[in-house]
């Protein structure tokens, strides 16, 4: 077995530099390959992909209908923004504990039981009657979600060698930015588009459509996904997370996936309302299409690797933070097409600083602790999306999206500041 690695090694000797700085050195002290190297290595693969998409399907599924549910429920945008802020404040209260008990009873068993649970608030938040009990299964689903894309951030970073870590978890993301376009659409579309047969156009139907979605890949994961060997552990996952909150390193990291989301959040809850206003009056269906800038994520997140890889994570942080800022400033312009270009810059970005905080962040970690570490990042991560459904909005009476705009410039030079005078290393 190692002498198949090793061949490995060195057929992949051009690549692994940029595998390693995209998502760091892990499980180098291996000594076997693990099972989901071997001959399913495909369907691996796909089931890890699936995984991605499923859960982001459900996480931002309300913000092309975010001016619809102003309406339909008379609230505020503040009061619409909690239907994304709920589901992000449950998968920060979640992470932790989701790593934490992969850790235990196995991760693989964690991902396939939390895609089934996911299914059933998902259905359920279709049949809300009052914007309270939407908030309420939506912050439901947000709790269900870190078992599958948190832990499976933890399944990959020790499941597969280091020469093959960066490689999969690119694969991976690109299957997040999927989802995350794809749920949206459904949604958008749904609202305004009779998508079923004999079935009037809602936004309830998107939710339902999810949540088969849900359902069919649970299954598929459940066939596919190799089980996950056994990882050092010390039994004491409370004592991991204190650790990890007493590293320096990490809590700069956590800081910046606040920050990060943060900003990717609050342009994409906030630009709706924007552009559901004069001059450019966009239907929930029309707003959906402007998703269609996360599939640029595809390309980007493989290329950010190769960034990473050529001048470290930070500086390839601060020059995404860079491009994202531009991107926000470009939302400005009273054109549509203008606009997009800036929304393309920003997402773009939030993908590179992603990889490059995934990069750190496993390198940081220890072997045996990285699930419970990839939880407390999650946790911090969407805690800044939890603020940037609200806070925004909270704004907008000063000076409509303009004021968003500002308040996000102000989180991205926080965002630099963290990372040039904390993150160290000569990869960082």
């Amino acid at each position: 077995m190692s002498t198949s690695r090793d061949s490995t090694s060195c057929a992949e000797d051009d690549t692994s530099r940029a595998e390693l700085a995209a998502v760091a050195a892990v499980g180098a002290d291996r000594t076997v390959l693990p099972r989901a190297l071997t001959s399913p290595n495909t369907l691996a693969v796909v089931a890890v992909t699936l995984a991605g998409i499923g859960a982001f399907f459900n996480l931002y599924a309300t913000q092309p209908i975010l001016p619809l549910l102003e309406q339909l429920f008379h609230t505020t945008k503040a009061g619409a923004g909690r239907t994304v802020s709920a589901a992000t404040l449950g998968v920060a209260i979640s992470a932790p504990f989701a790593g934490a008990l992969a850790e235990r009873v196995g991760r693989r068993r964690i991902i396939v039981l939390s895609i089934f649970l996911l299914s059933l608030p998902t259905v359920l938040a279709a049949t809300a009657g009052s914007l309270s009990q939407l908030v309420f299964w939506r912050f439901l689903q947000g709790v269900a979600m870190p078992g599958v894309f948190a832990v499976t951030m933890g399944y990959i970073s020790e499941e597969w060698p280091r020469t093959r870590v960066a490689q999969v978890m690119s694969i991976y993301v690109a299957g997040t930015v999927l989802g995350g376009f794809l749920g949206r659409m459904f949604t958008g579309v749904a609202a305004t588009h009779q998508v079923l047969p004999y079935v009037q156009p809602s936004w309830r139907v998107g939710f339902v459509i999810i949540g088969l979605c849900d359902v069919i890949f649970g299954v598929l994961l459940w066939r596919w996904l190799p089980p996950d060997s056994p990882i050092a552990s010390d039994g004491h996952e409370p004592g991991k997370l204190l650790v990890h909150l007493r590293n320096p390193q990490l809590l700069a990291t956590y800081a910046v996936g606040f920050n990060v989301l943060f900003s990717l959040v609050g342009t994409f809850t906030y630009i709706t309302f924007y552009l559901a206003d004069p001059p450019f009056n966009l239907s929930p269906a029309a707003l959906s299409l402007i998703f269609t800038v996360y599939l640029v994520g595809l390309v980007v997140t493989p290329l950010g690797g190769v960034l990473i890889a050529r001048v470290g994570s930070r500086a390839a942080l601060i020059a995404a933070v860079s491009a994202s800022a531009c991107g926000i400033l470009l939302t400005l312009v009273p054109h549509l097409a203008a606009v997009m270009v800036g929304l393309v810059l920003c997402s773009s970005g939030v993908f590179v600083c992603q990889s490059a905080s995934a990069s750190y962040i496993h390198r940081q970690a220890h072997s045996g602790g990285r699930a419970a570490a990839s939880g407390l990042y999650v946790m911090f991560y969407y805690i800044g999306g939890s603020f940037a459904g609200i806070v925004p909005g909270l704004l907008w009476h000063l000076g409509g999206w303009k004021s968003c705009v500002a308040l996000i410039l102000l989180v991205q030079l926080i965002t630099v500041s963290i990372a040039g005078s904390i993150w160290q290393g000569k990869k960082a």
